[in-house]
């Protein structure tokens, strides 16, 4: 299965080797790795340098290490753990520019509602008609069930994820939507306005899904995503004209 590491950098040769074997289906989930000592040979590299190359690949999520007597390197079921992990912490750490998020977003977005649009089925309408129920009635009370609301427009967003029909779409939003509330803390003010807005917005939105009718769903979903990212902007620029100067 493995030969001899060629790289300057041996043990990143040793790492795509393996990956390569378990992409490739030679090794599957649950499958125990040759003993140490064996792979020293087949690689004909040093300890040092395949347990480098180990602790690379468990960071990378595709072998756990497991320590006793019926221990050893095992072939991990690859999922979508780590990309969610890597960007929860772009997000959270607001690392990613409001302008960045807004691109990305208006793109996606209007994709899986277009996409979501042309598959939902009489159930999948049934579905998010009870959302915009709950959705009605957290708007009715006014900004101090703002909390409630947004957590009915985060399900929202997820339900059309999943009409959409598209695995990539669909994790891709979730990762999105579960880390972003401390952009809207920061830069989203609540108020009846806002509320107002976001509801009326859900409303076109789901309405174009429901009707089917594609480009008109991606025409709301845009412009939700537009208008809220110039509210944002906004904050973010007289946040900044708050700050202090850089110290000397």
């Amino acid at each position: 299965m493995f030969k001899k590491a060629t790289k300057s950098r041996v043990f990143q040769d040793v790492v795509d080797q393996v990956q390569q074997a378990i992409l490739d289906g030679q090794l599957k989930a649950g499958d125990r790795l040759p003993a140490e000592r064996e792979m020293v040979e087949m690689f004909q590299t040093s300890r040092g340098t395949l347990r480098e190359a180990l602790r690379v690949l468990e960071h990378k999520g595709l072998i756990e290490i497991r320590l006793g007597v019926a221990g050893g390197a095992m072939v991990k079921a690859i999922d979508t753990e780590q990309v969610s992990e890597s960007l929860a912490l772009l997000m959270r750490t607001q690392a990613i520019p409001l302008d960045d998020l807004a691109e990305f977003r208006e793109g996606v977005e209007g994709n899986v509602s277009a996409l979501a649009a042309r598959r939902a089925t009489p159930e999948d309408g049934e579905d998010l008609r009870r959302l915009m129920d709950e959705a009605r009635h957290f708007y009715e009370q006014g900004v101090e069930a703002w909390q409630s609301f947004v957590q009915v427009d985060r399900r929202i967003h997820m339900t059309l994820a999943r009409i959409s029909r598209n695995a990539i779409y669909a994790f891709v939003l979730k990762s999105v939507h579960d880390n972003i509330p401390p952009y809207y803390e920061r830069y989203l003010q609540s108020s009846t306005t806002v509320l107002e807005e976001n509801y009326r917005d859900l409303c076109d939105l789901t309405a174009a899904v429901q009707a089917g009718d594609a480009a008109a769903a991606r025409r709301a979903a845009q412009a939700h995503v537009r208008r809220f990212h110039r509210y944002m902007l906004a904050v973010e620029h007289r946040l900044t004209e708050k700050s202090p100067p850089p110290s000397r």
